[in-house]
């Protein structure tokens, strides 16, 4: 708020990575100006005076501010989605960034950075200007963007990183083995170069595509065009994860790279990158809600709606990733949000693209997940905005504390709820959490200080999202 009033977040349960607390958060121009804490005698210091907790309000409100009680509700950094895939530009008829940042927000999502792999592919200087151009005055989040490796574009990468380009990418997406239009990098020098980067993360898509080719080859020859989608993580296998993570595992030990693995799947998976983080500690990992929610149980049931690559797989794989955030293997979450219209989504197996739409949903499903699982809130906070904003160094964002932007996210976590087509934001119009019960409700989120959702409904009339800036390591 830049009239000159402050505001007061006043009786709130303030989760941040390291504790829940009863409290209170001051917001003055955009930003964090301070948080205060009752001692156990209910008083707080406050312009250099004891008073109680509870006159608070009165006094701010006395010099002209603004104050609301939150009632003991709970209240994080906004959430930060690394790993998007918003269509935007050149797959709008899907989804754009309009359409998808404002799910992002309902679901208590500030910021959101999104991969290369649209019409064209981010994978120039020239092509990330033109996504930023595209993407500016639609988003209702923040937005940043990944730049998208090829076989022939690391020397670019590398000027971008140096240079005046470093601010405005997030890292490096490499196609490690799994093709996505001409993104697939192969080429041993081009990885070692690629790997070689110290400057950004480099994130990968761990799928040798081999493999994938030999099984569904396989599948075919079993069920000629009638594949059931069941056989989704038989053709593309833990094996195919497995050997793909082996190999970027090894090259990030070898050169000391920031990696960041991006949704991880498999219970092998979860014990390499543990292993491997003792080698190299800048080794990071992430999963997504929808391999700690589904399992191989549910492909009888929904079909396409969850094929995703990498697959869906199973119970015991949930169980892993989920034992692998409690002792810090896996660091942030993804959603991999990839939305589809319900009609490309109807064909037969070969037919129908990969890609679950579930951003609206991840932080309530994840909430239900941690109720479930003793997983604790602190730790929540941790894998939607701490670690996200550390790994990709953005500025300003992913945490409570002074001098931060006030990007905050305001849920109760008993409150239940189930999804129903009727509140669903994304322009395909679906998801696969329809008629799930979950229980943690996003009810008020703010950006810079102004409330863009109040009680679950959008409280603004314009996208306002600014564009993320990162720093060099």
């Amino acid at each position: 708020m830049k009239d000159g009033k402050s505001i007061l977040l006043h009786n709130a349960l303030i989760v941040t990575q390291e504790s829940v607390k009863r409290g209170s958060i001051i917001i003055k121009d955009g930003r964090i100006d301070c948080t205060l804490y009752p001692d156990s005698d209910g008083y707080i210091e406050y312009c250099g005076q004891c008073i109680s907790y509870e006159e608070l309000p009165g006094i701010f409100q006395s010099h002209g501010h603004i104050s609301d009680d939150l009632h003991g509700k709970h209240i994080m950094a906004g959430g930060i989605d690394a790993h998007v895939h918003f269509r935007d530009p050149g797959l709008t008829h899907k989804a754009d960034f309009c359409s998808e940042s404002m799910a992002a927000l309902l679901g208590g999502i500030t910021s959101v950075i999104d991969m290369p792999n649209t019409m064209p592919p981010t994978t120039s200087m020239q092509t990330l200007s033109q996504k930023y151009s595209c993407i500016s005055g639609k988003s209702w989040t923040n937005f940043g963007l990944h730049i998208g490796a090829t076989n022939s574009n690391s020397g670019e990468i590398i000027d971008m990183i140096s240079g005046p380009y470093a601010e405005q990418v997030a890292g490096i997406k490499v196609f490690m083995g799994s093709s996505t239009g001409n993104m697939l990098v192969d080429s041993k020098d081009t990885l070692e170069r690629i790997f070689s980067i110290r400057e950004k993360p480099v994130l990968v898509h761990c799928e040798d595509e081999a493999t994938i080719r030999a099984n569904l080859i396989a599948a075919k020859e079993r069920y000629g065009e009638n594949i059931p989608f069941a056989e989704h993580p038989a053709i593309r296998s833990r094996r195919v994860c497995i050997l793909s993570t082996i190999r970027a595992l090894e090259l990030a030990i070898k050169h000391g790279t920031r990696l960041h693995l991006c949704h991880v799947s498999t219970k092998e998976e979860v014990r390499m990158i543990q292993a491997a983080k003792a080698l190299n500690p800048d080794i990071t990992a992430e999963t997504s809600v929808n391999y700690l929610w589904f399992s191989d149980r549910d492909y009888d049931r929904l079909g396409s709606r969850i094929k995703c690559n990498p697959a869906i797989k199973t119970e015991e794989d949930r169980y892993a990733l989920i034992e692998g955030i409690l002792d810090g293997t896996i660091d942030t979450i993804g959603t991999d949000h990839a939305p589809h219209l319900i009609s490309e989504k109807s064909g037969n197996y070969c037919d129908t693209p990969s890609g679950i739409p579930s951003i609206q949903h991840s932080l309530p499903v994840m909430l239900t997940i941690a109720d479930r699982n003793g997983i604790p809130l602190e730790k929540v906070s941790s894998l939607f905005s701490c670690n996200a904003s550390r790994i990709f160094n953005i500025k300003g964002k992913g945490k409570i504390g002074i001098g931060m932007d006030a990007d905050l996210t305001v849920f109760d976590p008993e409150e239940e709820f189930v999804v129903s087509r009727g509140d669903i934001a994304y322009r395909c119009g679906w998801s696969p959490y329809e008629g799930e019960k979950l229980k943690g409700r996003i009810l008020d989120v703010y950006i810079a200080g102004v409330r863009r959702i109040e009680n679950g409904t959008m409280a603004a009339d314009v996208p306002h999202g600014r564009q993320l800036s990162f720093n060099k390591a």
